[in-house]
């Protein structure tokens, strides 16, 4: 198998200029979240410590707990990387766009529903949940508006 190195720039750059603004929304975004693997190894009594700032209950110090929060940080990051992958070349992944909004949305619901049943306190729950559905939202209509080969075949 020969590799053609010559043709390895991303064809977002050429292809769909009118999807910059999703484009750098989706980098923005993937960027910002990719920090979520510096919690992945936070030294626990980081952990404790910033719950108690954020005036949350005391942050349970047992290993099922330090599990989940990493993993969870892990999986963060890890969707950081997908946005980035995806915003690099939207040309050959736009019609991924579309699920991903509609996945985003629902997520952002699921986090409501989630957040609240943990009874964390109101600004928690109201701002994950509403930040994560507003960016759903954003996805949804720079998809739709961004013009560009693709936008009205793959808009929500």
């Amino acid at each position: 198998m020969k590799i053609d190195a010559t043709n390895i720039e991303p064809n977002s750059q050429s292809g769909d200029r009118n999807a910059a603004p999703l484009r750098w929304f989706l980098r923005a975004v993937g960027g910002i979240t990719l920090l979520a693997f510096a919690a992945a190894v936070m030294p626990e009594k980081w952990m404790i410590e910033i719950g108690e700032a954020l005036g949350v209950d005391p942050f349970p110090a047992a290993p099922l707990t330090f599990y989940l929060a990493r993993h969870l940080s892990a999986l963060y990051g890890f969707v950081g990387i997908g946005l980035l992958v995806l915003a690099n070349d939207l040309v050959r992944y736009r019609p991924l766009v579309k699920p991903l909004a509609l996945g985003t949305i629902g997520f952002g619901l699921i986090q409501f529903v989630i957040d609240a049943m943990s009874g964390l306190p109101a600004w928690w729950t109201f701002g994950e949940s509403i930040s994560t559905l507003l960016g759903g939202c954003m996805i949804a209509w720079l998809n739709r508006h961004g013009g560009g080969r693709g936008a009205r075949d793959h808009a929500v």
